[in-house]
């Protein structure tokens, strides 16, 4: 009933499967936004306290019981079940997963306990919603990358081999000029139609 991964012939330390991983970011991520998109622009909190509470709840399985337990695993599970499993190791996992449990208490306090709005919230979803949606969509746990360089040794079994920061690219990975002037046009674009309208919410509420 308690653990933490699980042991797999061929690994030296306890994995998940990442698919799994992934897909469950991703349904948190997909609500966790719907909340904190109707509670920006309606006002209306009720959502947003649901979906932290929820939040804090799955993490707490999460890192106190066991990940395969907490609901958004269990469905995430079931989603990619008929996938060829993808294993990442379990440490690095641990210490992200502490850290999406530390935010979720802070927001807990914050939205549900004391029902406070402003800047704090916005900043602390946003890193919430960032740190999932690079991990389901991208498959980069920026806590695993953390873990990785404070902690003797490093992680180990990282998809796609993501945690050895000294490995070559392949040539077919590599940008040439055209592709990153676009990139950079791409990139300048997606967070000006994403965070334009917040910035300027914030600015106006800052100096108003």
């Amino acid at each position: 009933m308690f653990g933490f991964g699980e042991k797999i012939a061929g690994y030296d330390i306890l994995v998940f499967n990442e698919r799994e991983v992934r897909a469950a970011a991703g349904i948190v991520f997909f609500f966790a936004f719907m909340a904190f998109l109707n509670g920006f622009l309606t006002g209306n909190n009720e959502p947003t306290k649901l979906m932290v509470t929820v939040f804090l709840f799955d993490f707490f399985i999460r890192v106190f019981v066991n990940p395969k337990y907490s609901p958004s695993m269990v469905v995430g599970r079931w989603i990619v079940n008929n996938q060829m499993p993808e294993y990442v190791g379990a440490p690095q996992k641990k210490w992200a997963w502490r850290f999406g449990f530390f935010l979720a208490l802070i927001m807990f306090y914050l939205v549900v306990l004391n029902d406070v709005r402003g800047m704090v919230n916005i900043l602390t979803c946003a890193l919430c919603l960032g740190l999932l949606f690079f991990e389901s969509v991208f498959g980069i746990c920026v806590g695993c990358k953390v873990y990785n360089a404070y902690h003797k040794g490093g992680a180990k079994h990282c998809p796609g081999e993501s945690c050895d920061l000294a490995r070559s690219r392949l040539p077919i990975q590599n940008l040439n000029v055209v592709q990153k002037v676009i990139f950079m046009l791409s990139i300048l674009t997606l967070l000006y139609l994403m965070f334009g309208d917040i910035v300027d919410f914030l600015l106006k509420e800052t100096f108003a």
